[in-house]
């Protein structure tokens, strides 16, 4: 090889887009066998009394199974996770369903994160373009800030604000905790609502939970808090943007 040659790109092992496989076939695994059918407000009301008893008799046990569900449901991206952080604040109560759900989200996230950087991440950064190209900029600044406004910003979407930082080269801790601390506000207001649920079944009373959840959320006494964090979480980078401008 002469000194004006460069040398060959490294080879990638194929070996690389195992997760991405894996998590394809939990996916088809889960529709095959019907899984995503059970994510529903009709399920929990027909199957609650079956639900409140096994939980009554097996709590830590039952409440290993929840959190392992979710973390797979949110894994495998199958839509449904609203349902569940109900199901959550329905069985265990707001704190203990609500902290068990960040805890479960913020794995099954990492889990999906980790499988699309290893395949994925580097091509996809590559040719990054578009929002993704916007995304990248303000993860650049401040990947950890930036990570968390996305996550308590309620209208984000949740599958969409997994995959991106895979591709923008968040690091894992940073991926980690933002989703952690991120998702806290959101979940607890939606196991709230879960929790309220049991007292509108045995009344036998219509209630759509997602609509009530969606309300209470953009409530001032909700969202003014959570639009607080988020400006809190950007003040850092928006510092650093002015201080460039005024620099050149």
């Amino acid at each position: 090889m002469t000194e004006s040659e460069s040398p060959p790109p490294p080879r990638r092992s194929p070996w690389r887009f195992a997760p991405l496989v894996l998590i394809a076939a939990a996916l088809a695994a889960a529709y095959a066998s019907g899984l995503h059918e059970h994510l529903s407000l009709g399920e929990l009301r027909a199957r609650r009394l079956e639900l409140e008893a096994f939980v009554a008799a097996n709590f830590i046990l039952a409440l290993a199974m929840y959190m392992a569900v979710y973390a797979l449901v949110v894994a495998i991206s199958i839509p449904g996770a609203l349902w569940l952080t109900l199901t959550g604040g329905f069985l265990f109560g707001p704190w203990i369903g609500g902290g068990g759900t960040v805890i479960a989200a913020t794995l099954g996230a990492t889990a999906i994160f980790l499988a699309a950087r290893t395949a994925l991440g580097d091509a996809l950064r590559a040719r990054a373009g578009g929002w993704l190209s916007r995304l990248e900029q303000g993860f650049q600044r401040n990947a950890f800030n930036y990570l968390l406004a996305l996550r308590l910003f309620p209208g984000a979407p949740f599958f969409i604000v997994n995959l991106a930082p895979a591709f923008l080269g968040v690091s894992l801790r940073d991926y980690f905790f933002a989703t952690l601390i991120g998702i806290i506000p959101g979940t607890l207001v939606y196991a709230s609502i879960g929790n309220g649920l049991r007292a509108a079944f045995a009344a036998g009373t219509d209630v759509d939970p997602a609509a009530a959840a969606r309300d209470l959320l953009f409530s001032p006494q909700i969202l003014l808090p959570i639009v607080g964090l988020i400006a809190l979480a950007l003040a850092p980078i928006i510092v650093r943007m002015l201080r460039n401008r005024s620099a050149t």
